[in-house]
């Protein structure tokens, strides 16, 4: 299964699944500590909550600002901080213009990268972005180079907990959705991008509120990386990492099992 280190700041998609679906507890694994990456992560999800609540500021009713209040309440955001985010919404000299960017290239060892932004200044992010990939062996294409390799798929998730595995492929099979994956901890729900609120919805009836639900791009392909490779491709995504208007990488990649044990030590 593509291994994917999630949204936020993050998203790997590569093939050890670690893991598609516990996307915010392994950021916190490498970066909770430290409080210059916890200023940073504030950041981060709080432009989110922002964007999102510029689009409909109804939680019950925008998925995508129920989420990013979920990331932002997963790594401690101050509850007033969440609720200024919001507000700015209703504020446009306040909350800024962001728009959302994906750019696309190759990393270390070929690997594709799809790398999503929230800018207000596209010039600056573009150059970070290139920086990125060109200092650790990538090369950053145009629209199109690489998300050929991908597929837009919705994603919903549920503690394992929340029901039994046949309990959840029955229900995702009734509600329209493509597939169940029932492990590591999560039940990870796909349908396609214009199913997923349907689809939502409908679990939701049957186990409650989802833990998250979003829109994502599965590889169709994997790429396996070298030691040496993927060492250069950590040090890549720490690059993107730093970089303030970076929401979330996706990839094709595979890292060894030495790697992922250093990832999760980091």
């Amino acid at each position: 299964m593509p291994f994917r280190l999630i949204y936020i700041p993050l998203i790997l998609f590569g093939s050890n699944q670690m893991a598609g679906h516990s996307q915010f507890k392994n950021i916190m694994h490498r970066k909770g500590a430290q409080d210059a990456k916890r200023a940073k992560l504030f950041t981060k999800v709080l432009r989110e909550v922002t964007v999102a609540a510029k689009i409909n500021a109804d939680v019950e009713h925008n998925p995508r600002l129920r989420n990013a209040i979920q990331a932002a309440r997963i790594i401690n955001t101050p509850k007033d901080r969440i609720e200024n985010a919001i507000n700015k919404a209703s504020k446009p000299l306040e909350g800024g213009d962001f728009d959302e960017i994906r750019y696309e290239g190759y990393g270390p060892g070929g690997v594709a990268l799809i790398v999503e932004a929230l800018t207000d200044n596209r010039n600056r992010t573009a150059s970070e972005v290139r920086s990125a990939f060109t200092k650790f062996g990538g090369q950053m294409g145009e629209t199109g180079s690489v998300s050929f390799m991908f597929k837009r798929v919705g994603v919903i998730l549920y503690p394992i907990d929340a029901g039994s595995p046949e309990t959840f492929l029955e229900a995702t099979i009734e509600g329209n959705g493509s597939d169940c994956l029932s492990k590591d901890g999560y039940h990870e729900i796909i349908c396609e991008p214009e199913l997923l609120n349907e689809v939502r919805q409908f679990l939701e009836e049957k186990f409650g509120i989802a833990e998250s639900c979003s829109l994502t791009w599965k590889p169709t392909t994997i790429t396996m990386l070298s030691d040496t490779d993927g060492e250069k491709l950590l040090k890549m995504l720490d690059a993107f990492d730093n970089c303030d208007d970076v929401q979330n990488v996706i990839g094709n990649f595979e890292l060894s099992e030495k790697l992922m044990k250093q990832l999760a030590n980091d």
